[in-house]
């Protein structure tokens, strides 16, 4: 069974989306503030977490336990469900590290494929086979058995949205990926300006190691390719 944490400061909400996954077959633990969630996370971590921004007197509380949970794990699948929609809310949390922004509108039908299609993305680090998921290029090692990217022989520490990214990317060089085809081989579907903020926030990843990485081109006004001879 599929543990979910929720860290929401509304109880009335709280409690909805808890009975509603618990009712999808998910084990769902429930959390009212950071200090709470983070003491409970620090013993065990959950197979993915919903994350309210706001929580209690913390008002970007959720960004900083965002933050907390990427040093833990850098490829727990993190979900941010708030009321607050705008761009700079939803870019600042995608480039703290989390899969996924939703607005608090969303259906429960739409939730759940969210939760479903995160799930079957992790899942595939405990079904693939390691010598058939082992892809090298040049400086880049990709290991798709244990979700783990290389540069260098030095981790990039990818979330699971990133590592598919790249893996999409760098398995066919010099090929460029339309945003529509990036979204479909890492299931995710999003708009064109979420795409392009998973691509600076994994460029900046790498040149953190590197600072003369350049391998992701963009081809304005069809898509990125990985370039390995830039």
């Amino acid at each position: 069974m599929k543990r979910i944490a929720i860290v929401e400061d509304e109880a009335a909400i709280r409690e909805n989306y808890k009975e509603v996954l618990q009712q999808q077959g998910y084990s769902v633990q429930a959390y009212p503030n950071r200090p709470t969630a983070m003491q409970a996370f620090s013993t065990r971590l959950p197979d993915l977490a919903i994350i309210d921004i706001g929580l209690e007197d913390e008002i970007d509380g959720g960004f900083t336990l965002c933050q907390s949970l990427r040093a833990l794990s850098s490829n727990l699948p993190i979900i941010f469900l708030t009321a607050r929609d705008s761009d700079f809310d939803t870019v600042c949390g995608l480039r703290l590290g989390a899969d996924d922004y939703l607005s608090k509108d969303v259906s429960f039908p739409h939730l759940i494929a969210r939760l479903a299609a995160l799930f079957r993305r992790s899942d595939l680090q405990d079904k693939a086979q390691s010598n058939e998921n082992l892809l090298e290029r040049d400086a880049l090692t990709i290991d798709a058995n244990r979700m783990q990217v290389y540069w260098n022989n030095v981790p990039i520490e990818l979330t699971v949205t990133e590592f598919w990214m790249v893996h999409a990317l760098a398995k066919r060089p010099g090929h460029v990926k339309n945003r529509q085809e990036l979204m479909q081989e890492a299931k995710i579907f999003v708009d064109d300006s979420t795409i392009t903020s998973h691509v600076k926030r994994i460029r900046k990843k790498f040149v953190a190691q590197d600072e003369k990485f350049d391998c992701i081109d963009t081809v304005y006004g069809m898509g990125y390719r990985w370039d390995p001879q830039r």
